[in-house]
């Protein structure tokens, strides 16, 4: 019983950081968050709840960045916003997809359009201001 016990302490864990995040951690972000106060937490277990919270809806993949997947714990409809040069993933809460476009999408696949994940690229507005303090052009 204590095995199990351990399961779901660890996968507790993992999903009470990724929903009380809005980095949008890859799977080693997690596990060096978590490690310190879980000594036991293996990369695998972490990989495994990651996958697992993502089949049952708890999760979704929001991008892969330089290689990285990165996870979202808001599974709420929204629009992310990936920053080129820090790699950061910003949420962009007060920004829709319009309908239009999914209805746009349907008739383009002549399918049934269940969700939308929107993402922009380009550089953050910190990266931005380091760079004109730089004196790097843009």
């Amino acid at each position: 019983m204590e095995v199990s016990t351990k399961h779901f302490r660890k996968r507790d864990a993992i999903l009470t950081y990724l929903r009380s995040t809005d980095i949008h951690p890859s799977a080693e972000m997690v596990f060096t968050q978590l490690k310190p106060e879980i000594p036991d937490l293996s990369m695998g277990t972490v990989y495994r709840n990651l996958n697992l919270f993502k089949q049952q809806g708890l999760a979704v993949s929001v991008a892969t960045v330089k290689g990285v997947e990165r996870f979202d714990g808001n599974t709420e409809p929204h629009v992310h916003f990936i920053c080129q040069d820090c790699d950061a993933v910003i949420d962009l809460m007060d920004m829709n997809v319009p309908e239009s476009l999914k209805a746009v999408a349907a008739q383009c696949c002549g399918g049934q359009v269940e969700g939308c994940q929107l993402s922009f690229t380009g550089i953050c507005c910190n990266c931005l201001d380091n760079q004109i303090k730089g004196g790097k052009a843009v």
